[in-house]
């Protein structure tokens, strides 16, 4: 904010020093209608007009960036909330699983079978312990 105030000092010493080099009296004609006054009053009032009009052009834009922009932010704000609901349903998901799963506290782990081959299935015999 600061910043700007003294960028709008600048401009307005700017503005009187250019106000008080160019006083010679010009006539502005457009049309039937004519004007007469300072050189540097027809070229501020000049260029006021040209940023009125470009403010004028520009704003429907702005405006329609910052609709945008608000109905971004509310739809990020509800996928927010959708996240932590579903994060919320997750966790209670998983404290049921780890309900009804049964997971033996000091029970010793089942010893996984050894591969049998064919051989061995159809004549029942191990030849690995008969070969040793």
């Amino acid at each position: 904010m600061q910043l700007i105030l003294i960028l709008g000092i600048i401009v307005a010493i700017a503005a009187v020093v250019f106000a008080l080099q160019n006083n010679l009296p010009v006539v502005v004609a457009i049309a039937l209608w004519s004007f007469e006054g300072s050189l540097a009053l027809v070229l501020l009032v000049s260029l006021g007009l040209g940023a009125l009009i470009a403010g004028l052009l520009s704003s429907p834009a702005v405006i329609r960036g910052q609709w945008t922009m608000g109905r971004l932010r509310k739809q990020v704000a509800d996928l927010e909330r959708q996240l932590a609901a579903q994060q919320q349903r997750n966790r209670e998901l998983e404290g049921e699983v780890a309900l009804l799963s049964p997971a033996p506290a000091g029970a010793t782990p089942v010893a996984e079978k050894p591969y049998v081959g064919l051989k061995t299935l159809i004549t029942g015999t191990d030849t690995e312990k008969g070969s040793s």
